[in-house]
């Protein structure tokens, strides 16, 4: 098990103001899977891990479809990242490991 695997509760930091969700991590080598939901509901994720780091690509519908490219690194019981958002630039994502 990676240090990064098990649950988090998140917030990016957005324009539309703090956007908190749940985020479910199971790696696997190289690999990861899990699954995100918050406000807008759940979905499944999976992604690329590099020791404590993991990326994915997440897809959005509100308030307008894009692709966002995340990334997030664990340190402890403590998730920090960021959430790219195309045009709209970067905005810090942040969690904290769930009991």
């Amino acid at each position: 098990m990676a240090d990064v695997d098990g649950s988090w509760d998140c917030t990016v930091k957005s324009p539309l103001g703090d956007q908190k969700m749940t985020v479910v991590v199971k790696t696997e080598g190289n690999a990861w899977n899990g699954t995100v939901s918050g406000a807008m509901g759940s979905s499944d994720l999976s992604g690329e891990a590099d020791g404590n780091t993991i990326s994915w690509k997440q897809q959005m519908t509100v308030p307008m479809p894009m692709t966002l490219d995340c990334k997030a690194t664990a340190e402890g019981d403590t998730l920090t990242g960021t959430v790219g958002a195309g045009a709209f630039g970067s905005f810090p994502l942040s969690g904290t490991r769930t009991a």
